[in-house]
């Protein structure tokens, strides 16, 4: 157990896989089941979230139905690593809602980018007229998701 687990009890940690599994679940049913008083879990949940365990709530939408069914995953190699280059990538990356995700890697390139599309031509489109103008990027490599065989941000708890 490392040292953030260690300031949660085993109710906390029940709160935050409730809640992780179900962010739509009542106080009234969280009490319920984590046999507390509706007004503990409310303080209990409360303080997760000031505490930062909790960073929001979201639903989660059907990208077929809203026409970014096709998911692309982009290697960027950028042309200089310097803290400049880093910093305008990283704020012209932020602007683009095509770009679900941005990770600085290490390894052979910099960023993982995952992003969302219509299709391979929209994917197209994006490729030439935002990505490869991107600040600093040199090099770019290309995996578009045939199958999407496990998707989910819930943690092991």
């Amino acid at each position: 157990m490392n040292s953030t687990e260690a300031s949660l009890d085993r109710i906390d940690l029940k709160l935050l896989k409730l809640l992780q599994a179900d962010g739509r679940i009542t106080n009234l049913k969280l009490a319920e089941t984590v046999a507390l008083s509706p007004t503990a879990v409310l303080a209990r949940t409360q303080r997760l979230q000031r505490d930062g365990y909790i960073l929001g709530y979201e639903a989660r939408l059907n990208p077929l139905k809203l026409g970014r069914g096709m998911m692309v995953f982009v290697e960027v190699l950028l042309d200089r690593t310097t803290p400049n280059v880093f910093n305008e990538f990283k704020a012209a990356v932020h602007v683009r809602d095509e770009i679900m995700e941005c990770h600085m890697v290490a390894g052979g390139f910099d960023y993982l980018l995952k992003t969302r599309m219509a299709d391979m031509a929209a994917y197209r489109e994006f490729a030439g007229n935002v990505l490869w103008q991107l600040p600093g990027v040199r090099e770019t490599r290309t995996y578009a998701v045939m199958e999407e065989v496990k998707d989910s941000a819930r943690l092991p708890l």
